[in-house]
């Protein structure tokens, strides 16, 4: 069922959550009226009001030689031409006196998915909001810690930050023109402060918009279908890029980087599936990363995969 599913719904104008894996293989519908039969919570909310809370989560980081080694193959990858950005991940064991549900619960963030006892996320990142016949999408790429002195013109001045920024922005837009007519970039890269567990960081993102016909209601499992894997945490180009992550990663991603989202009857929401806990037997492992182009730095770039593991 699944995209074709969200088709249907749309035509009836039904409410309804969308839950993706990053492959776009295993998608999961439910309408809104049905959620109280399963086990599962979400939340979106951009106007949250921010909770203080302890941030209890201990980590045992892949060793920095084994991540450097995987760092080094995709540069290999970038400099033969086939990929010019890719977003490399690894998953980090966790440790935590609190149950997923508990985290679920504490978590600041705009986007919250509390799926069985089997995963959570916490998302700054919209994938796409479609309100009237407007679709836009929010890519963000470019983190830094706000602590350091001058953070926001360094990160707006960094010219590896900036081209691995155009080349996303790029890459999203054509996605967007796939789907819809008059797409344009609305915002070039604007700042936006997260609160990573006891640090604040800041976020570089923009925004896309286009056009839709006016019943894309009826076609809305079509839309995501054109649109998924998400191009800001998979790289460009998309299809040869995908295939180095599934060779050098060395782990499923799963759910982590998919896509979750709700369609309300008028208009619809959804984040990326970023900020990512799951369950794995008796251990919790937290899975993160960033870009990768031939300007980064492997030492940033594993610093960059810790400081995004936190409970916001």
């Amino acid at each position: 069922m699944g995209f074709k599913q969200i088709n249907a719904l749309g035509a009836k104008r039904e409410p309804f959550l969308f839950i993706s894996d990053f492959k776009a293989k295993n998608v999961e519908v439910i309408p809104l009226s049905e959620l109280e039969k399963y086990d599962i919570e979400f939340a979106i909310n951009e106007n949250y009001s921010f909770k203080e809370h302890p941030h209890a989560l201990r980590l045992d980081a892949v060793e920095y030689e084994i991540y450097k080694k995987k760092f080094e193959y995709v540069l290999e990858k970038i400099r033969a031409g086939e990929t010019y950005l890719l977003n490399l991940t690894q998953e980090t064991s966790i440790q935590t006196a609190l149950t997923l549900k508990e985290m679920f619960t504490l978590a600041n963030a705009h986007y919250k998915l509390r799926y069985k006892d089997e995963f959570i996320c916490f998302s700054p990142e919209k994938f796409v909001q479609i309100k009237e016949n407007t679709i836009a999408t929010f890519p963000m790429k470019g983190t830094i810690d706000a602590s350091v002195k001058n953070a926001k013109q360094k990160i707006l001045s960094d010219e590896k930050e900036m081209a691995e920024h155009v080349m996303i922005v790029d890459l999203l837009r054509n996605d967007l023109s796939i789907v819809a007519k008059g797409v344009k970039v609305e915002k070039f890269r604007y700042i936006t402060q997260i609160e990573a567990g006891e640090k604040k960081l800041l976020q570089v993102s923009s925004e896309i918009s286009g056009s839709l016909a006016s019943n894309w209601q009826a076609s809305l499992g079509d839309i995501l279908e054109a649109l998924l894997p998400a191009g800001s945490i998979s790289g460009t180009p998309k299809k040869s890029t995908l295939d180095i992550i599934e060779d050098i990663e060395g782990y499923e991603r799963g759910y982590f980087s998919g896509v979750f989202g709700v369609f309300d009857g008028e208009s619809f929401d959804s984040g990326v599936m970023i900020r990512f806990i799951e369950k794995k037997g008796d251990r919790l492992v937290y899975k993160s990363g960033g870009g990768i182009t031939l300007d980064s730095d492997a030492a940033s770039e594993y610093q960059e995969l810790q400081d995004k593991i936190y409970l916001p």
